[in-house]
């Protein structure tokens, strides 16, 4: 079965990224990043997700964590150094990044966004998030996503 290209991969392609492309069947609705790494038989630890946060300047900050844990947002403002932050309400994700829940990838949203990405994708050997839309994944090395966005790296989570 041939995987339709998403923004995530096409970006990857044109900057001869190297990655691998991982599928999981699931219904109408989005998969719970727990799940999805047990969908893939992938340590959770591995499998990233993606989440949208509005800072009080009004600017729009992702952060990118494992699965299993939990955005602290005290950690999160003082890493990209503003006063507060919230995340966005789920009715919002699609106008701003482009993707629906469940389906918002990190690369290719309408806007690129400072990127946060959690500090213990320095200690694993590839990085799993979601590929542009619900039951696809990307898995890469994280020195390739850090070459690629930039992100500020740090300990963003409870």
């Amino acid at each position: 079965m041939k995987i339709q290209k998403t923004n995530a991969m096409r970006i990857l392609d044109k900057a001869a990224i190297p990655y691998d492309v991982h599928t999981y069947e699931h219904g109408e609705d989005a998969v719970d990043g727990l799940q999805v790494a047990n969908l893939l038989h992938q340590d959770p630890n591995t499998v990233f997700k993606t989440l949208v946060c509005r800072a009080n300047t009004k600017e729009y900050f992702v952060f990118v964590v494992p699965v299993a844990h939990e955005l602290d947002l005290k950690k999160c403002a003082k890493a990209v150094r503003v006063k507060s932050i919230e995340m966005i309400h789920v009715k919002d994700i699609t106008n701003l990044t482009g993707y629906v829940r469940g389906g918002c990838s990190p690369i290719g949203m309408k806007k690129q966004f400072t990127t946060c990405l959690h500090n213990s994708c320095l200690d694993i050997d590839t990085i799993i998030f979601s590929g542009g839309k619900i039951g696809l994944q990307i898995q890469m090395l994280p020195q390739a996503f850090i070459h690629l966005l930039n992100p500020i790296v740090a300990d963003i989570v409870k």
